[in-house]
């Protein structure tokens, strides 16, 4: 889960963006594999090379209804000249016992049914008269229905090529191929290729289990009424959907009041259920910034090399921040600031690539680009800090949404991109070219 403690700080230290990412990813440890069924392991990260036992197919079988036939047979057959075979009986599939197909016979065969001894090659059942001596058919009657259609003669009014419409066995994968390699992250597609070759668990990087609290004792859940001073709590909806979103199994914690010991009770009750614990809110300089109060010396005593330090980063939104371990298994916990848009900056920054290093991942954040500034006028940034602005990106051009404030959600809302000023920028004219972070 985590290795050793974060660094301690020098508290008149401005950290970096960098320098804090980095300090979370070495002290962040992916999770101990585990063995896991089909289902329960989709979004999981696979530990190991999955190899091929058995072929896909597992035989030659038909791919088209019609009729399974010998190839010279039919030659030369047409509308005017059909060939007319003797119907031996039904292939379906699943069917265990085959017929054989000799010489001026046919077998009636179903989609997916093996190929039958003797027969090379299978005609559509739209190329004959599907036994009832009308001309062409679009479909075989049910068996139900007509089960004398599996008797009697057919009429193949075109030829067929050597193993037409058969799918060959192997012709997917062959047995003793590699299948899906360590490190696939399992969806869908994986998950029906792990099936379909027989493989009912597979060895799994667990998804990681991420514990969201909000504090604050003005916020409200939503649908209930607001009074004077409150207002809902959005900042761990917000981000339960964001830890989901990059993979977690994720469990939101109701908003816990501006009382130290009522959060340290809250958070050593979550870590049962916790690979990494996040908090928004309380973490700057007021007199009621809880998350600070309650965390700045917990487990120092009780569980040495653990702790929380809580830091001021050179970046806007999002200066100050908290990052260290808790409780017996030294459970990683991220303080975010408690303002909207600067909680959800610092989850994508920091967060983020924590869940997906603890899930196994090589590939930890968001992909960027360069675009076209498109901007009414300059953008300001304030010198020396790493300014993180929402933006709306599209062909190369990135427009900005909202203003710089931190508690602007709607703003936040219609943004899939944050607009990276770098700490020597103090201006940025519109034309010029910016680095993009792609959010979504």
């Amino acid at each position: 889960m985590s290795s050793a403690a974060p660094r301690p700080a020098d508290q008149d230290h401005l950290w970096s963006v960098d320098e804090h990412l980095e300090d979370i990813l070495a002290t962040v440890r992916p999770l101990e594999p585990i063995e896991l069924q089909l289902l329960d392991a989709q979004g999981c990260v696979l530990v190991e090379d999955v190899t091929v036992a058995v072929s896909l197919p597992p035989f030659d079988n038909s791919s088209m209804d019609g009729y399974a036939v010998r190839v010279a047979d039919v030659a030369g057959a047409s509308e005017e000249f059909p060939a007319v075979l003797d119907v031996v009986g039904d292939v379906a599939a699943g069917q265990a016992e085959l017929l054989h197909v000799g010489p001026g016979q046919a077998a009636r065969i179903m989609t997916g049914a093996p190929l039958p001894p003797g027969a090379e090659t299978v005609v559509p059942v739209e190329w004959t008269d599907g036994g009832l001596g009308e001309g062409p058919v679009t479909g075989m009657r049910a068996r139900a229905l007509a089960p004398e259609g599996a008797e009697g003669h057919v009429h193949v009014y075109r030829p067929a090529e050597a193993r037409a419409h058969v799918r060959a066995q192997g012709s997917d994968v062959r047995a003793g191929d590699r299948a899906l390699d360590a490190g696939t992250v399992l969806g869908p597609p994986q998950i029906a290729l792990l099936a379909a070759i027989g493989r009912g668990t597979v060895r799994v990087r667990p998804r990681p289990r991420v514990v969201v609290m909000s504090t604050g004792s003005e916020l409200v859940q939503p649908d209930e009424g607001l009074g004077t001073g409150q207002i809902y709590d959005s900042n761990s909806f917000a981000l339960t959907a964001a830890a989901r979103d990059a993979g977690a199994i994720a469990y939101r914690v109701g908003a816990v009041a501006d009382d130290a010991e009522t959060l340290r009770s809250t958070i050593e009750d979550q870590l049962v259920r916790a690979d990494l614990m996040v908090t928004t809110g309380g973490v700057s300089v007021g007199a009621y910034d809880v998350v600070k109060e309650a965390l700045t010396s917990v487990g120092d005593e009780d569980e040495p090399g653990s702790g929380i330090d809580f830091r001021k980063l050179a970046m806007q939104p999002g200066k100050p921040q908290g990052f260290g371990t808790i409780g017996p298994d030294h459970t990683p916990l991220l303080a975010l600031p408690g303002n909207p848009v600067s909680s959800y900056v610092s989850f994508e920054l920091f967060v983020r690539p924590a869940i997906r290093a603890l899930m196994g991942l090589d590939d930890l954040h968001r992909p960027r680009t360069r675009a076209t500034l498109a901007a009414d006028k300059a953008l300001s940034s304030p010198k020396g800090r790493r300014q993180f602005l929402r933006g709306s990106h599209s062909d190369g051009t990135v427009v900005p949404v909202g203003g710089a404030g931190s508690h602007l959600v709607a703003a936040l809302a219609q943004a899939d991109a944050l607009i990276v000023v770098p700490e020597d920028v103090e201006s940025l004219e519109p034309g010029t070219e910016v680095e993009v972070v792609l959010l979504g």
